[in-house]
């Protein structure tokens, strides 16, 4: 009896960890022993409305209610402010005053990055042993992170050129060839195609990601900046990606005034 009790003191010991020390949490790993990103996450906030701190407004229709309203949410853009250069500024705040014309996310063109990530929408990511491919409901948008040799932009397109890489436990996605003709949400916050994005994912736990995206455009921001936010894994049964393509609910705000008209 005596044995027993020494043999189970020992094993409690070495089975608690000491006080101030936390257990580093589980996360799902590849065969290589990388994390294991996949899998269908969504982000919850207001980001896609505006990156910034901002409060609950009226929106350009008052004829759509609460239904068309911003709600009020805190932003992720770290320290708050977002660098503009005084004439980017104020083409911010004509984009806000024109956004229902000017708004890519209008036209149903495709969101770019960062803006895919923190969409109202969920985004599937699918990693082999070789390169990591992100899917996004929103306009059937994609992208494949090559994670081999480091590839330059051709063309530049909407959703870039993506390289990624490990540091320790964190993927880094440097991103450029992006066309500068995204928005970072709904308030008129832009980028130029000189914009260069560095992102950062990492597992947080099995079922959270710590996303960073780190901006770099000298056209029009006076230093970098970042944003973060988290990723929340969709666990409910039978979770998957669904299809949200939006042309066709935007052909008569695009073309409609090219219709013969008929006297």
């Amino acid at each position: 009896m005596r044995c027993r009790l020494v043999v189970l003191t020992i094993v409690a010991a070495f089975s608690i960890p000491a006080f101030g020390q936390t257990q580093t949490p589980r996360i799902p790993r590849m065969p290589d022993g990388k994390p294991n990103l996949t899998g269908l996450w969504q982000t919850l906030g207001t980001a896609n409305w505006d990156i910034r701190d901002h409060s609950a407004q009226p929106g350009p229709f008052f004829q759509l209610g609460a239904v068309g309203a911003m709600p009020g949410g805190q932003g992720i853009v770290e320290g708050g402010e977002i660098p503009y250069k005084p004439e980017a500024a104020a083409k911010q705040k004509e984009n806000f005053r024109d956004r229902l014309k000017l708004d890519p996310e209008v036209k149903c063109y495709m969101p770019g990055v960062p803006r895919a990530t923190y969409m109202p929408l969920p985004l599937h990511i699918i990693q082999s042993q070789k390169d990591i491919a992100i899917a996004y409901e929103y306009a059937t948008s994609n992208r494949v992170i090559n994670m081999g040799k480091p590839r330059e932009a051709q063309v530049d397109t909407w959703m870039g050129t993506s390289n990624g890489h490990w540091e320790g436990e964190t993927l880094v996605v440097d991103v450029t060839g992006l066309n500068g003709q995204s928005w970072f949400d709904r308030s008129g916050n832009f980028m130029t195609e000189n914009v260069h994005i560095v992102e950062r994912y990492t597992l947080a736990d099995a079922d959270h990601i710590n996303y960073e995206a780190t901006i770099d455009d000298n056209t029009i921001f006076t230093r970098p900046w970042t944003i973060s936010l988290p990723l929340y894994r969709r666990k409910e049964k039978n979770a998957q990606l669904g299809e949200f393509k939006c042309v066709e609910f935007v052909e008569e705000l695009i073309y409609g005034h090219l219709r013969k008209q008929t006297k």
